[in-house]
Parts: structure tokens; C-alpha cells; sequence
């Protein structure tokens, strides 16, 4: 029977304490509120029952959360060790430790300061025996779960090939995200599409994972919370010790809860009420990894007389940036709801503008830092955002064309991810067969088998020989040294790069490329994966066939590549900051960069496919993050197409652009792609005239593609030409400047002979 994770009336019962309310009295203002605005005051002061501090984006939350603290401590109301404070990252804490003691002039000894799962592990090892665990049990990390699931997939004779582990891992994790134990999952997967994995047995491998870790004495990091549930629930008395042990709790970023972390929360917190849970509807941006925006929206519900108190004066953004933020965000329907607003004078609107493609949109971009650093600008205060990570190579590229220094902040550079050093790899052996490090990195990725003791004899040999590891892998596989199914599957990659190699000689790299990531089973693998990150990496591997079309071979694009990344190396100093928006919840910058407002990609599709409304709604947040991460300045920019692997993709623009209010709102010139928008910049908003315009003009976008004007005006039937929307084809008639063409993949088209250059 799948239980409500939402529904209380199953755990352990409240042991209410007294709550009455003992400011009477209270110390007169110390210097740890001085500076606080009304509101902030209000949340500081606010220390009895339930409080809810709805602080939105450059409100001062962090000053909020440290002054109640030193509050708390300094009136007399409790000691450091009967105070709970909850935080997402290590960091974060010690950061917020180091304030309350500036502020209270002393050290914080004992207060009980962490992330959800360090608190966990505190308590957990101190019941650990009531969960079946010691208390040195092991807390083991992702690549440990996923060794552990093979062991379980293994002695369940299920193929970890069809079945992955990763995969399972996901579901597993999902469970965990919501509080699921084993025997709390419903038949159906407990909402998820998990009886589809290894024909409905998930839960039953679920069931035997976790007693395969109280085997070993251990717990992964949802464990953690749910062990916890488990010995509250099942142990009244030692929930009542931790309820009364904990005076006050306090929560950072409570919209970034799980389910898991609500129910460990409202159990703690039932005793003395005293909880403060201070978060932004309107930046609940992690759905995809089990946060659920759900669980600030019911606060008043689940604490009944909770006060909720606003901060809604910014100290970051200027006033058009923030009433263009709120007027985007005003859109989703669950929210509670807040109107950001600053006393700081004057500020420019937001700007606009509409681009060809992908590359135009880096160039303008990289023009307006360079303009903008001219004029002392400091490049560290300037960052683009992107919603997709294969987004930035088209910026990465443009930096490093023009010498701008950047960092990719909260992940590697496009050429340094791992997926991309894996298909270069493959790309490194086509190019060079001796390349034995390229080789080694893939000749059993993705996995065919071919383990140590498989390769065993290939090194062996190709020591001894003092030749190549493919070299050495063609003797092995034509003589008996490897059993016969590692010997098939190295005959298979053997051949494999045989035929990729033959086929540069008279197909497009670009086209040999994306046949080699399909057929080596390298794209299969991240298109099979289950965890969050697999689109991602779906979506640079695209990104890598397309980036490799623009250059004249492989071999030129392989140089390239070893450029990049020897020039990346030993960077520091004042850079542009380049990242996801994800990743840039919580920093701010004077200026920001907003590429890639389309359909399809902001908001994603994926998004919108998987959640739907839902979806959306996140979505809409996403950009609200992205709009208030700027002080000064903020540049939107939309392209009319984008290429994904060899075709152009076009999309319109994103609809969150008409959903800023038109005030706001600046239209750059956009060289007249659609038409029409200086004369009036401000109409389209809200009315749909974007979209519109962008329908209306499809035709004179088909034909406002670059002019390639062929050396001497002429083409024969048979010849391999290229054009700039439907790709590669090859000529099939010719009828004056007008042109039949067989494209690969766009089909039998009419063309002008100058819009197609030879291949």
C-alpha cells in the first residue's frame, strides 16, 4: 500500500510543550539589529511559534537568519546547543557560524549548525542500533551505490546491460527523496515509472539493496533522513527528546526541501512549534532532484497561526530589473506571492534582442563585454547565463577567439566534460591509430566487456611488439588468446574504426562523426541513462557535431581542440563568468546576460514534456533566478535559429517575453530579422505581436541565410554541395541558378544555386 507522504496521522504522535510566548520582558535592542529594515526587525523579533520569512531574491535573508540567531542567544532566550539551524551546503553554515559570532561577540559552542544530512548523521549515530545500524556504520558515496546495485542486479540474474544500475540508482534515490521506505512503496512504483525497470521488480531490488547495507554496516546519504524517520516513528520516547532538546529551528532555502527533509522537519518541530523557515516560492528551481515547492506553500497549513512576514525590499537590482522579474513571475499561479521593490533611483530597462543564430548571439554578447570593459567595467562582475550547458561552447569559442578571459563556474569547460573527451577520443583514433591513450579511454566504453583480464593479451603483445594498441588488438583477435565474446566485441570496434576512417574519404566529417557516436553505442548509453544529468550530456554531444561542422576536417578540428584546452590551462584573475542558471542561484553580478530565450529550449521541452504545468511553472522561475541575479543591467537575447547535430532548428521566441511588462522593456535593434520593432518597441509585450511577427516573417527568414557565391556560378549533376539550412545533399538536376538537391536528411529540395556552396 503506498502511504501519502504528506499524511501525519501515521507517525508518531505531537508532544506539545508549552509555547506561550516570553518576550515580555526581553533585553532592549542590541547592536545585532541595528541596520534591519522594518520587515527584517519584524522576522528578527518574531520569536515564538511558527514563522514563516518569505525573503525574496537581494532581501537580506542570510542577515535575517544570523540576527535571529544572535537574538535568540543574546535576549537569554536559549543556549547555543538548544538551537537547530538547517542549511543546504557546508559552506553556507560555516559562513553563517562566523556571522553569529561577530555579531554576538563570542564564540557558538554547541549549537547544532548543518546541512540536513550532517544533523541526520549526528542523531543517527546515536541511535543507529534502534535502525539496525552500529554506530561507526560507513556513510558511502555514489560510486560505492552503484557498485553495490551491479552485486544486487547480479544475484538477481538481471542484466545490468539492459537494466543499468545508474538507472536503478535513480529510482531508488527518488524513493528515498520522498520518504519511501521498501515497504511504503506502493505495487505501482509509488507514482513513478519504476515498474518498468527489470519487468516491475524495482521495489524487490530496492528491498534487497538496503539489507544488503545493513549487511555491511552502512548507509548512503537518503538514508540518513529516512533512518531517521524510521527511529522517530517507531520511538516515540526518543523523538520527544529531540523535541525537547531543540528549542528553535531554523531553515535556510525551505522551497529546496524534500520530501524526506519536510518530514523530518515537522516531526522535530512538533514539540515546541518554535520553527522559522525562511525560502522563496519564486526560486524553487531543483524539482528535478526531488525539491518540492510544495512544502513552503502549505507552511500555514501544517503550522496553524504561523506567521508569515515579507521581505520584499532588494538591496541588489535596480527597480526595472526587479519590476520586470515580478511582473514575469506574476504569471505562475502557486505562489504565495510578493512584489520586490528598492528606494535606489533610476536604472536601465531590461534590454531585448532577437539574433540570427547561436553564433551571432555569442558575437554580440563577447562586443558588449568588450565595450563595456573598455569603459573600466570589471569582467568579473559580468556573467552569462545559460539554460542549457551545451550553450556555452559557442561563447567559450568567441572568448577565446578574442582573447577574453572567462570561467565556467559550477562545471567544467565544454571540451573538458566528460562525455566530450570520450567522443574526441573515439574521433583522436580515426584521425591517429597510434594514439594509444585515446584508445585505451574507449576500447570498452561504453561497455562491451572487454575488462583487464580481456585486454590482458593486447598489452602484452603490443609491449612486446612495440607497436600500437590497435595494432596489437588486430593480432589478438585473429588468433585464440581472448575468449570469444571479449574476441567479438573488439572485432566489432576493430571494424568499426576501419569503416569510420574509409568513410571521411567521402562523407562529411560532421556526418561521420554522428554515425560514429551512434553506431560505437557511446550516445546510446547517455540516452539510455536515467539520472538527471543524461540530457544534458545528450544535448552536448549534439552541440560536439555540430561545432565539428564548422571546420574544414577532423584533423582541424582535433588541433583546435588541443589548443582550447592547452590555453585553458593556468587562468585566473578578472574573467567573465560563464554558467547555467541553475548554477547561479544565490550569486550576483552588475551585468548579466540572458541568452537563448526560445521555445523549446527556455522553456525546455524537456520540462514542459515531463511535468507540464508543473514544468512551466519552474521554468518561469528559472528566468525570475536569472532576471535578479543582475544589479545594473541585464541583456535578453532570443535567436531566430539554432543547429542541432548538422540542421538548423527554428523556434520562436520564448513566451516568458511576452509575459514582461512592456514598461520595462527596451528592444535593441535587431537588423531588421523580424521587422518593424523600432517603431515601436514596447507594443509586442503581453499581446502576442512577437510570436506573430515571427510566424509572418518564416518565409523571409528561409531566405535570408548567408549568400555563398560559388567561385564561377556553376554546378554539375552529381556534385556534393552544402547549405546552410538543410546541410549536406548532392545535386540530382539543374534548371538555369536553380538547383535540385538530394539532401541527407532534409530530403529532395529546391534551392538557388548561391545559396549552396560545394562540399
Amino acid at each position: 500500500m503506498t502511504s501519502d507522504p504528506f499524511d501525519l496521522s501515521t507517525l508518531a504522535p505531537a508532544t506539545p510543550e508549552s509555547t506561550a510566548d516570553n518576550t515580555a520582558g526581553a533585553a532592549p535592542p542590541e547592536a545585532h539589529l541595528g541596520g534591519l529594515n522594518e520587515a527584517q526587525r519584524a522576522a528578527v523579533e518574531a520569536t515564538e511559534g511558527p514563522v514563516l520569512v518569505l525573503a525574496g531574491a537581494g532581501t537580506g535573508k542570510t542577515r535575517v537568519l544570523t540576527s535571529r540567531i544572535a537574538h535568540l542567544l543574546v535576549t537569554g532566550r536559549t543556549y547555543p546547543g538548544q538551537v537547530l539551524a538547517v542549511t543546504f551546503t557546508n559552506k553556507a553554515a560555516r559562513e553563517m557560524v562566523g556571522r553569529v559570532e561577530r555579531l554576538i561577540g563570542r564564540d557558538t559552542a554547541g549549537l547544532w549548525f548543518g546541512t540536513f544530512h550532517s544533523i541526520a548523521a549526528r542523531i543517527l549515530r546515536r541511535h543507529a542500533e534502534l535502525v539496525g545500524l552500529k554506530s561507526d556504520f560507513t556513510i558511502i558515496d555514489t560510486d560505492d551505490q552503484l557498485r553495490l546495485l551491479r552485486q544486487v542486479l547480479s544475484a538477481h540474474d538481471i542484466d545490468d546491460k539492459r537494466w543499468p544500475a545508474r538507472a536503478l540508482l535513480t529510482v531508488i534515490e527518488r524513493w528515498k527523496d520522498r520518504g519511501l521506505v521498501p515497504d511504503r512503496v506502493g505495487d505501482g512504483g509509488g507514482g513513478d515509472d519504476a515498474s518498468e525497470f527489470a519487468g516491475g521488480r524495482a521495489r524487490m531490488l530496492y528491498a534487497a539493496y538496503q539489507a544488503r547495507l545493513a549487511e555491511l554496516n552502512a548507509a548512503d546519504f537518503g538514508d540518513l533522513l529516512n533512518h531517521c524517520l524510521t527511529l522517530f516513528t517507531n520511538n516515540p520516547d526518543v523523538l520527544a527528546d529531540w523535541q525537547r532538546r531543540f528549542h528553535y529551528i531554523l531553515v535556510d532555502e525551505y522551497q529546496d526541501t524534500n520530501v524526506a527533509q519536510y518530514l523530518w522537519l515537522r516531526l522535530l518541530a512538533q514539540g515546541r512549534r518554535n520553527i522559522c523557515c525562511v525560502g522563496d516560492d519564486d526560486q524553487s528551481i531543483y524539482g528535478w532532484r526531488g525539491a518540492e515547492v510544495g512544502n513552503i506553500l502549505r507552511f500555514e497549513r501544517d503550522f496553524p497561526g504561523a506567521r508569515v512576514i515579507r521581505l520584499e525590499r532588494n538591496y541588489r537590482s535596480t527597480q526595472p530589473i526587479l519590476s520586470a522579474a515580478s511582473g514575469l513571475i506574476a504569471h505562475n499561479a502557486d505562489r504565495l506571492g510578493k512584489t520586490l521593490w528598492t528606494d535606489a533611483p533610476g536604472g536601465d530597462k531590461v534590454t531585448v534582442r532577437g539574433v540570427w543564430d547561436g553564433d551571432v548571439e555569442a558575437r554580440v554578447v563577447g562586443e558588449r563585454i568588450e565595450a563595456l570593459h573598455a569603459q573600466g567595467h570589471a569582467l568579473a562582475e559580468v556573467a552569462v547565463l545559460v539554460r542549457a550547458g551545451f550553450q556555452t561552447r559557442a561563447f567559450e569559442e568567441r572568448f577565446m577567439a578574442t582573447g577574453m578571459p572567462y570561467r565556467v563556474i559550477g562545471g567544467l569547460r565544454f571540451y573538458e566534460r566528460q562525455e566530450i573527451r570520450d567522443a574526441v577520443a573515439y574521433l583522436r583514433v580515426i584521425a591517429n591509430p597510434g594514439d594509444d591513450l585515446a584508445f585505451e579511454r574507449i576500447v570498452n566504453l561504453p561497455r562491451r566487456g572487454l575488462g583487464e583480464a580481456s585486454l590482458r593479451p593486447m598489452y602484452t603483445l603490443a609491449r612486446s611488439r612495440r607497436c600500437s594498441l590497435l595494432d596489437a588488438a588486430r593480432a589478438v583477435v585473429a588468433s585464440d588468446e581472448m575468449r570469444a565474446k571479449p574476441r567479438a566485441a573488439l572485432t566489432t570496434l576493430i571494424n568499426g574504426f576501419d569503416r569510420w576512417r574509409e568513410s571521411l574519404e567521402t562523407l562529411p566529417h560532421a556526418d561521420v562523426v554522428e554515425t560514429v557516436l551512434d553506431e560505437s553505442g557511446y550516445a546510446g548509453k547517455w540516452r539510455d541513462d536515467r539520472s538527471p544529468t543524461a540530457p544534458g550530456r545528450v544535448e552536448n554531444l549534439k552541440e560536439l557535431v555540430r561545432a565539428i561542422g564548422e571546420f574544414e576536417s577532423l584533423r582541424a578540428f582535433l588541433d583546435h581542440v588541443a589548443l582550447v584546452m592547452d590555453a585553458g590551462e593556468g587562468q585566473g584573475g578578472d574573467m567573465v563568468n560563464l554558467m547555467t542558471l541553475h548554477g547561479a542561484k544565490g550569486l550576483e553580478f552588475d551585468t548579466v546576460f540572458l541568452p537563448g530565450w526560445e521555445d523549446g529550449l527556455f522553456p525546455h521541452q524537456l520540462a514542459l514534456d515531463e511535468n507540464g504545468a508543473k514544468g512551466l511553472e519552474e521554468e518561469r522561475r528559472l528566468a525570475y533566478v536569472g532576471l535578479t541575479r543582475a544589479r545594473k543591467r541585464v541583456q535578453i537575447l532570443f535567436a531566430a535559429n539554432r543547429r542541432v547535430y548538422s540542421q538548423w532548428q527554428s523556434s520562436p521566441p520564448s513566451r516568458f517575453l511576452e509575459e514582461l511588462p512592456a514598461e520595462f522593456i527596451d528592444m535593441a535593434p535587431d537588423e531588421g530579422l523580424y521587422g518593424g520593432f523600432d517603431e515601436n518597441r514596447a507594443a509586442w509585450a503581453g499581446s502576442g505581436v512577437l510570436r506573430q511577427r515571427a510566424r509572418r516573417h518564416q518565409r523571409t527568414r528561409e531566405l535570408a541565410y548567408e549568400v555563398i557565391d560559388h567561385p564561377d556560378g556553376t554546378f554539375t549533376v552529381g556534385d556534393r554541395v552544402f547549405h546552410q539550412k538543410f546541410g549536406y545533399g548532392r545535386v540530382a538536376a539543374i534548371d538555369g541558378d536553380k538547383l535540385d538537391v538530394a539532401f541527407d536528411k532534409a530530403g529532395d529540395k529546391k534551392v538557388i544555386a548561391s545559396y549552396v556552396k560545394p562540399a
